[in-house]
């Protein structure tokens, strides 16, 4: 039997600065995700990528006094050099300003859509922001500025190439209200069905050469014109996979009947679960079947960006922290609806209550038995401790539970379901008392003896879950619980050893 495929996309991020904190939760979502799904028997391909053809990345060069160029490569390095300090799985990373794969794709869909009459050129004046790298109607400003980004667009008037969305409104509507385009959460599809029931405008997709400072990929047969940055960028999910060179990726991951995922944030809906659908339907080709949007982290209420007071370096918070504490926090402490206020002194308490506290405790003392009580060796289950009941019943449904949040893209509910199993195991030790039955055996009482047994496999084997469980959420951290409960050659667990210091002292 055929393993099921996923093929799992991040945003490809603007280069035009160092990567931010913000980002890094997309690339531990899709991580997560990824290495849950592989775990479960799928076959998984994971994309990250970078965005390196925006006009924000040529502004930003200009500021800097340096060639775009230059710029974009040693930002994008910055973003690719994620993978190492957040532990991340990634297949493939896809740099659409320099990638070998991406500009045949790019041209090849682009005809595409001219051959199906979704592509016309006209006159058109409008305000752009920048920071979106989009046209704005002025109804859809909030008192003259953009929402997203607080501030002015720009009048623009040029003539560039349109796409005929407002030609695919009815079937995108379709696909997305009885779900072969899932869009989660609820509240971002209802978002988006409020948006085409508006009334969807042809939008522009393409810019002058003179206003894209002759950046970017030129319009095939119009040399003039270069083509629109998210119209680029978007098309990286496919030619990453070979569209326009090589089909035999493209065949497996994106034409075939596994699913194709994209995690993006709630600025970007837009674009990913309209746009991007539009262009497919135009072009004859599979649309994503899931859309799994997040919302946005924050710094005293303020969006983290890339630049500005409200910024957080991923990567130098990981060198004071770990990788564990950081991803920990993304995943257990930010909700699936709403945004999350970042704090380091957050970040750290959590790490401690649960790594130091809760975890890490639980697997010390479960360690710290087995050898007290039966010198390293593991017993096997008997059943002799009914009160051992409760925590095999709570380990037997905590995979199911975890594979419905993370299907509802839901990790605080993921790791809430994993965090059963020390609660359970907690007071399973409480109740069961395992010194008190290790002094009745030592007084020749042979069914407390049983009992022992019963008890210390059920705490082992609930640990092993954990293990296995939190995997994809802190790889690290289950690495070292992993070692800490593989039996070594004789037979015996490791000595017990203190897994996870605390991160704030004298705690």
């Amino acid at each position: 039997m055929t393993a099921p495929r996923h093929f799992v996309t991040t945003t490809l991020p603007y280069v035009n600065s160092a990567p931010h904190l913000g980002f890094a939760l997309e690339l531990v979502q899709a991580d997560t995700l990824a290495r849950h799904w592989r775990r479960r028997g799928s076959d998984v391909r994971l994309l990250g990528g970078t965005d390196d053809n925006s006009l924000k990345n040529v502004l930003a060069a200009e500021a800097e006094g340096l060639q775009v160029r230059e710029l974009v490569d040693r930002n994008a390095d910055a973003f690719a050099a994620l993978r190492g300090p957040l532990d991340l799985s990634l297949d493939d990373f896809v740099r659409t300003g320099s990638d070998p794969r991406h500009r045949a794709g790019v041209e090849a869909l682009w005809r595409r859509c001219a051959a199906a009459g979704d592509l016309y050129r006209q006159r058109y004046e409008g305000l752009y922001c920048v920071g979106c790298e989009q046209f704005y109607s002025p109804d859809e400003l909030i008192g003259g500025r953009c929402a997203e980004h607080g501030t002015e667009p720009r009048p623009v008037a040029e003539e560039n190439w349109f796409f005929r969305l407002s030609r695919h409104a009815g079937r995108l509507r379709e696909l997305i209200a009885d779900g072969r385009l899932r869009i989660e959460p609820a509240a971002r599809r209802n978002e988006v069905l409020a948006l085409i029931d508006g009334g969807l405008r042809d939008f522009s997709v393409s810019r002058s050469q003179d206003r894209a400072r002759g950046w970017g990929i030129p319009v095939p047969g119009d040399p003039g014109q270069v083509i629109y940055v998210w119209w680029d960028a978007l098309a990286a999910y496919v030619t990453s996979l070979g569209y326009g060179t090589d089909g035999a990726a493209f065949e497996r991951w994106w034409a075939g009947d596994g699913r194709r995922v994209h995690l993006a944030g709630k600025g970007v809906v837009r674009f990913h679960a309209v746009y991007w659908p539009a262009i497919l339907l135009s072009a004859g080709l599979p649309l994503p079947t899931d859309v799994l949007v997040h919302d946005y982290l924050t710094v005293d209420g303020r969006k983290i960006s890339k630049s500005g007071p409200a910024t957080v370096d991923p990567v130098a918070l990981v060198g004071a922290v770990g990788a564990d504490a950081v991803r920990w926090w993304l995943l257990r402490d930010v909700p699936r609806v709403g945004d999350a206020d970042f704090g380091v002194e957050r970040l750290t308490a959590r790490a401690d209550r649960d790594f130091a506290g809760g975890l890490g405790n639980l697997v010390h003392r479960v360690v710290t038995v087995v050898h007290r009580y039966r010198a390293g060796a593991v017993p096997a289950p008997s059943g002799a401790e009914p009160a051992a009941a409760p925590l095999r019943a709570v380990c037997r449904t905590a995979p199911e539970r975890i594979d419905a949040a993370l299907e509802d893209h839901d990790f605080r509910r993921a790791i809430a379901a994993a965090w059963r199993i020390v609660e359970a195991a907690d007071r399973c030790v409480e109740t069961t008392r395992p010194w008190e039955l290790a002094r009745a055996e030592g007084r020749g009482d042979l069914a407390a003896g049983a009992r022992l047994d019963d008890v210390l496999a059920a705490l082992v084997h609930a640990c092993r879950l954990l293990a296995e469980e939190l995997a994809p959420f802190v790889p690290g951290a289950v690495a070292r619980i992993s070692a800490q409960l593989r039996t070594t050659g004789n037979g015996t667990l490791p000595a017990p050893v203190p897994l996870f210091p605390r991160l704030r002292e004298g705690r």
